[in-house]
C-alpha cells in the first residue's frame, strides 16, 4: 500500500508565531477575529460574548466591532442592538465565491450528486483549528441534514476532516498542526496515523471515510473527498452526509463514496487538473 512520504520529524520545533513576525498585523487580524465569531444560528451577538468567544478584552472588541459597523462589515440596527453580520461582508463573500472558479462549476455536479443520493452535499474549507461549510447543496424533495453555510465541522474523527489531512502536502500538515495540534484529541501523532490510513483509503477506493463508531457526531454519516484548485493554497473537501439510517457504511461504500469520487475527478477534469493527491505526491 503507497504511503505518504512524512519529511517532518515527530520531534521537529513548531513553526514561529505568526503574531511574532513583525509583517503581521495583530489589529487587522483581530478585526477578522471578530468577523469569524458569528455563526449561522447566533441572533446577534454582543461584545461581551464576541469577546469571550475570540479572547480578545471586551474593551479592544468595543473598538472593533464599532468600527466595523462603521464600515457596513457588521450592523447595529438600534443603539443598544446585538451585532450581525453587515452587507458589507455579503458583498465581500459573493465577490470571493464568483473569483474561485471551481465553486461555480462545481454547482451543477453536486446538485445531481445530491438529488442522486438523496444526501446533502456539502463543501468544505479549513478555517483555523476546524472546517468551516462554504457552500451546501440539498437533495430536491428529500429531507436531508439541516446543516448551513457557516457551520464548523471538527479535524478530528470527521470524515471531511481526515481527507484534508489526507490531501496537504507536507509543508500544509505543518501549518495545520500548528493550528489544531491537540484540539479534540488530535495530537500529532495521532493526526500523522489518521493522515496515512486518509490516504490509503484515497489511494485505494477514491475517497474517505472516517470510522463512524468515533465520528464527532453520532446522527452523521459522511464520506469525503478532497479537491485542489489553483486558486488556494490549499485543498478544499467536497462531502456527501445523511442521517445514519439513510446512509448506511454499505450506501456509504458502494454507492455514494463512488459517485461523489465520480464529481470531483469530473470537475477536475472541467478545470484540466489532475487529483489532490497526484498533486500532492508531485
Amino acid at each position: 500500500m503507497i504511503e505518504p512520504q512524512e519529511t517532518r520529524p515527530m520531534s521537529a520545533p513548531k513553526s514561529d508565531r505568526l503574531e511574532d513576525d513583525r509583517r503581521f498585523a495583530t489589529t487587522l487580524a483581530r478585526g477578522l477575529s471578530v468577523l469569524r465569531a458569528f455563526r449561522p444560528s447566533d441572533d446577534g451577538l454582543g461584545n461581551a460574548e464576541i469577546s469571550e468567544r475570540t479572547g480578545i478584552p471586551k474593551a479592544t472588541v468595543s473598538r472593533l466591532t464599532f468600527t466595523l459597523q462603521s464600515l457596513g462589515y457588521l450592523n447595529h440596527a438600534h443603539r443598544h442592538d446585538r451585532y450581525r453580520p453587515g452587507p458589507a461582508l455579503l458583498a465581500l463573500g459573493n465577490v470571493a465565491a464568483s473569483s474561485i472558479s471551481f465553486v461555480e462549476l462545481s454547482n451543477s455536479i453536486m446538485q445531481r450528486l445530491a438529488d442522486e443520493t438523496g444526501t446533502l452535499a456539502l463543501l468544505l474549507v479549513r478555517d483555523g483549528k476546524k472546517l468551516l461549510i462554504a457552500k451546501t447543496w440539498r437533495p430536491r424533495n428529500v429531507s436531508s441534514l439541516w446543516l448551513e453555510v457557516g457551520h464548523r465541522v471538527p479535524v478530528n474523527n470527521s470524515s471531511s476532516g481526515h481527507a484534508m489531512l489526507a490531501a496537504v502536502t507536507d509543508d500544509g500538515f505543518a501549518r495545520m498542526m500548528d493550528d489544531i495540534d491537540g484540539d479534540r484529541g488530535l495530537a500529532e501523532e495521532r493526526a500523522r496515523e489518521v493522515r496515512r490510513d486518509a490516504y490509503s483509503q484515497l489511494i485505494a477506493q477514491g475517497y474517505v471515510i472516517a470510522d463512524p463508531t468515533d465520528y464527532f457526531a453520532p446522527h452523521i454519516h459522511a464520506v469525503a473527498v478532497p479537491f485542489q484548485s489553483r486558486d488556494l493554497s490549499e485543498p478544499v473537501v467536497f462531502t456527501c452526509g445523511a442521517l445514519p439510517a439513510d446512509l448506511t457504511q454499505e450506501r456509504m461504500r458502494e454507492e455514494v463514496g463512488p459517485k461523489l469520487a465520480e464529481g470531483v475527478r469530473e470537475l477536475e477534469n472541467l478545470m484540466g487538473l489532475p487529483s489532490a493527491i497526484v498533486r500532492r505526491s508531485g
